[in-house]
């Protein structure tokens, strides 16, 4: 496979008050049937204004990680759960057969709200939190999230998240896959990249086969990966998280 970018264009924003995301179905700029890759089904880039309360709302069949870049959100869900999210405190929502959540914004808030998909439909609701030392991986790529054992926050799927910060006129490479054959979506939240001869800006990702890739930053950047494998089994009607073709 051939890399292929995701660029601006391939999002869709909603704004509404305070509230604002670029949302993006990688899926969709591929040749195929399904608005995901494998495991991963959406991605939110969102900024939000504080005060901004995102009111009590359901979810079914999605495995949600809130990953914070700025700011301080208040979490309430219906599992008894109230935490204060931050930029080294971070959630996964594993959704199930039955959830909801609340979120308030304490303070402006950028992040992520990455919608994985778990490996089958009715599991058990749960939510998980884990406290992060530094607030960037700097030079070196941190594992956020995967499946049990993997990761310090637990995604029902193989799945794997990363994260690092690079400064200006850096090159690393990019990490091997975590199983052979995987697909790969590198995410730009801030900065100016090159990847396999493209550009990518802030909002922008591309996908990657399993190959060996490097990246070359222009500036200061913190970047998002995703590797799934698309061969292991995945739920694709999660509420949020499921192919959005043919609905």
């Amino acid at each position: 496979m051939k890399p292929v970018k995701l660029g601006l264009e391939a999002k869709r924003s909603h704004r509404n008050g305070g509230f604002g995301i670029d949302i993006l179905h990688p899926g969709l700029r591929l040749d195929g049937n399904d608005s995901g890759i494998g495991a991963i089904g959406r991605i939110d880039h969102a900024n939000i204004g504080a005060g901004t309360v995102v009111r009590m709302h359901p979810h079914r069949d999605d495995e949600i990680l809130s990953y914070m870049r700025s700011g301080t959100m208040i979490h309430r869900d219906t599992v008894g759960n109230e935490e204060a999210l931050t930029n080294r405190r971070m959630m996964m929502m594993n959704a199930g057969h039955t959830f909801q959540h609340e979120e308030r914004m304490a303070s402006e808030v950028a992040m992520l709200q990455i919608f994985l998909r778990p490996r089958a439909p009715d599991l058990e609701p749960t939510v998980q939190f884990h406290d992060f030392e530094e607030v960037t991986s700097d030079n070196d790529w941190r594992m956020i999230a995967g499946p049990m054992g993997t990761a310090p926050l637990e995604v029902r799927a193989n799945v794997w998240v990363q994260d690092t910060h690079l400064g200006r006129n850096e090159q690393r490479d990019i990490p091997p896959v975590p199983v052979k054959g995987a697909t790969r979506l590198l995410y730009v939240f801030s900065g100016m990249v090159s990847v396999a001869g493209t550009s990518l800006r802030e909002g922008e990702s591309i996908v990657l086969d399993d190959g060996a890739y490097g990246v070359a930053t222009r500036e200061g950047s913190n970047l998002v990966l995703l590797s799934t494998d698309t061969s292991a089994p995945v739920y694709k009607q999660g509420m949020f998280s499921g192919n959005m073709i043919g609905r």
